[in-house]
């Protein structure tokens, strides 16, 4: 696998994160939003690892927000989505796409 290589789980936090959007994205938002969309388990964990990967990998950038209004409140680290992580879930989408085009048994599915 390329350095824009997607596992499973790193394609659903990037496509989480492009969802939300840069000023929502952070670790619990993006693991409401699989969980949400998938019906999968999510653990936040995972999703912080894997926005770590992902950033070592240059797909996407993370920053402090301003830190939240209640009292002791802490900044969420929020997550952008770079252009070479666009690329990236585009062809991970793309390939799946193309890979399950004509399946009989994955007709209407895709």
């Amino acid at each position: 696998m390329g350095r824009d290589s997607l596992g499973e789980f790193e394609l659903l936090v990037i496509l989480a994160a492009l969802r939300l959007g840069p000023a929502e994205a952070y670790t619990v938002s993006i693991a409401d939003v699989i969980e949400e969309r998938t019906g999968r388990s999510v653990r936040r964990a995972t999703v912080h690892t894997t926005i770590h990967r992902l950033e070592a990998k240059r797909l996407l950038d993370t920053r402090l927000s301003e830190p939240r209004a209640e009292r002791g409140g802490k900044p969420r680290r929020l997550v952008e989505v770079r252009p070479e992580g666009v690329r990236a879930a585009q062809a991970a989408t793309g390939a799946i796409r193309t890979m399950a085009d004509g399946l009989d048994v994955l007709e209407g599915l895709v």
